[in-house]
């Protein structure tokens, strides 16, 4: 990059040297809200920023409470959202508290659950000292942050300013706890001298001692709350800006596209397919009945192998004018044969009437290489064939079970039917229950749930628990597996795309959530999905075809109908593929 300079030093060698070191951090959900806001302001005419959304907005946290934060910034995870309904934050400082808590230090330093249990009203802080008071009061006795970590060795056990700062820089060296260890005797001795009994010397260090694996400076969560309140609101109230924002924002976050269209719908946003004739690059807001709500247009970057280039001169080509054929399109557009095969597996031409099968069959007699001398043979005999009527290849349909299958691997969502819809039936006849019915469950009923993986969380502050994150057609569960269980079978937790899970259900106040005791491997079951036509046996409507089709749909009269022993060519291979969810997996 122009005017760019690295200098690849070690931060230790740069301390030594009394240089100043700043930490730039970019973050995914920086460049989404920017989008957000830019559409906000171009859709909506509504103008804001980070700094001029309010901070009040009783419904923004009434939906943090209930922990519908999928695709939010640093709330969204797993550990984030069966912690919302216990701390239910209800102002801006609250939320603070709730990015720095669930941090491994926090947690190795047995912050959390004094902390909830003084919040729920179950426990007294404890302040032996006046001064204790004033740094830890905020935090209900518990130092939470880096600041009050300081704070406490210099008010309360007689550490210098730079003694203190020494302390601090220990703590920041994330995973190295010797460096905190090495204070204790000072920050122990020094308590106790002050008037402070042993034992509770002892708990404060250990307390401080978790900041060696990940503690926050208070104004590091502060920084971090503000972006996570600012995508909360955008989400509560402009769920269609949100949604269009974070997809063009991808990779990033804890949650694939598949999973963050499913939540825009289930918040009343409208999802309309991709489409060559409606489509730009990015995901885009279309108008609806209500002006107040705009339907999210997929665009074109969400389909699998298609060049940003290639894409990019689709809308640039097609302009104020709809195109009206594939071959149309290849001209104007001057775009390759193989992207337009990427379009006809992502089922891109639906306001043109061609389903993906038929698409990839014309796809299949235009080639890339013309040779100038039969070039003006080509243009004669296709303005031939326009004037007549041409036979029509008659191709097998695909299932609806099919189409499924190559939504996902074509584009890594569907909007059609859940894959577990056409699996439905079979599955209650082995008495496995949706999602749906977790909300009747009683606490410690055993039950049996299935659903495709989403998100595998291991984190080393959970000594071996495995936190899994599955999907149905109704709803999402979460699952938690003991270590034992995860060594039983380690092999198919990493490897299922589907699992089966036996367990027993717990509810704690708003939080559910499975605790594994069997496991068994259902990628076979969902591997035959495309064999399947929809159970609810309606057909899939695009809602968006263009009034003028193509010349053929505008031509009156019977036509020939021919059945191509060539179509075998466009059969699946022996084998259905296995429908593919991107997982986030994170240690």
């Amino acid at each position: 990059m122009e005017n760019r300079q690295v200098i690849e030093w070690d931060k230790n060698d740069i301390d030594t040297l009394k240089f100043m070191k700043v930490d730039v951090l970019g973050l995914g959900m920086l460049g989404c809200m920017r989008r957000a806001f830019d559409l906000l302001r171009e859709h909506k005419q509504v103008e804001h920023d980070l700094s001029s959304i309010p901070l009040d907005d009783q419904k923004t946290y009434e939906m943090i409470q209930r922990a519908d934060t999928v695709g939010v910034f640093q709330i969204e995870s797993r550990a984030q959202m069966a912690m919302l309904p216990r701390i239910k934050p209800a102002n801006f400082y609250d939320i603070v508290i709730q990015v720095a808590i669930v941090r491994p230090g926090p947690i190795q330093g047995d912050m959390v659950h004094p902390y909830l249990r003084r919040r729920e009203g179950r426990e007294k802080p404890e302040y032996p000292r006046p001064e204790l008071q004033r740094v830890l009061e905020k935090t209900l006795g518990v130092p939470l942050f880096q600041e009050q970590a300081m704070r406490v060795a210099i008010e309360c056990a007689g550490f210098t300013p730079s003694e203190a700062d020494q302390l601090r820089r220990a703590m920041a060296t994330f995973k190295l706890t010797a460096g905190v260890t090495k204070f204790r005797d000072k920050l122990v001795q020094g308590m106790i001298a002050r008037g402070y009994d042993g034992e509770f010397a002892e708990r404060t260090f250990k307390q401080l001692e978790g900041f060696g694996s990940y503690g926050f400076p208070e104004s590091h969560a502060a920084s971090f709350a503000k972006i996570a309140y600012a995508s909360s609101w955008m989400k509560r109230h402009h769920p269609d800006v949100f949604c269009c924002a974070i997809l063009n924002a991808q990779p990033m976050g804890f949650y694939a596209p598949a999973q963050l269209v499913r939540d825009a719908k289930a918040h009343g946003v409208e999802i309309r397919p991709i489409d060559v004739n409606h489509s730009r690059w990015d995901c885009t807001l279309e108008p609806t009945r209500n002006r107040y709500r705009f339907a999210v247009r997929l665009g074109l970057r969400l389909v699998h192998g298609l060049a940003n280039a290639n894409g990019g001169m689709i809308p640039i080509a097609r302009s104020d004018t709809p195109y009206t054929s594939i071959e149309e399109l290849w001209r104007r557009a001057e775009i390759p044969v193989t992207a337009l095969e990427r379009l006809a597996e992502a089922d891109a031409f639906g306001s043109l009437g061609v389903n993906r099968r038929d698409a990839l069959w014309t796809i299949r007699g235009l080639s890339d290489e013309v040779m100038p001398l039969f070039a003006a043979a080509d243009e004669r005999d296709r303005i031939i064939r326009s004037e007549s009527i041409e036979p029509v290849v008659e191709l097998t349909p695909m299932t609806e079970g099919r189409e499924v299958v190559e939504d996902y691997r074509s584009k890594g969502l569907t909007l059609r039917q859940h894959p577990l819809a056409f699996l439905r039936g079979e599955l209650r006849e082995r008495r496995i229950h949706s999602f749906a019915t977790l909300r009747r469950v009683r606490d410690g009923q055993r039950l049996t749930i299935a659903g495709m993986v989403l998100v595998r969380q291991k984190p080393g502050s959970a000594k071996g628990v495995m936190f899994m994150t599955i999907e149905d057609e109704t709803d999402v569960a979460n699952i938690i597996v003991w270590p034992s269980l995860f060594e039983q079978q380690r092999r198919l937790i990493l490897s299922s795309g589907m699992i089966g899970v036996r367990g027993r259900f717990q509810r704690e106040g708003g939080v559910t959530h499975l605790i594994a005791e069997h496991l068994i491997d259902l990628s076979d079951l969902l591997r035959s999905v495309g064999d399947r036509d929809d159970p609810f046996s309606m057909r899939y409507g695009r809602g968006d075809e263009s009034k003028i089709g193509t010349r053929d749909r505008l031509r009156e009269g019977p036509r020939e109908v021919v059945t191509a022993p060539e179509a075998e060519l466009l059969k699946p291979p022996v084998g259905l593929p296995n429908i593919k969810v991107a997982t986030r997996d994170f240690r």
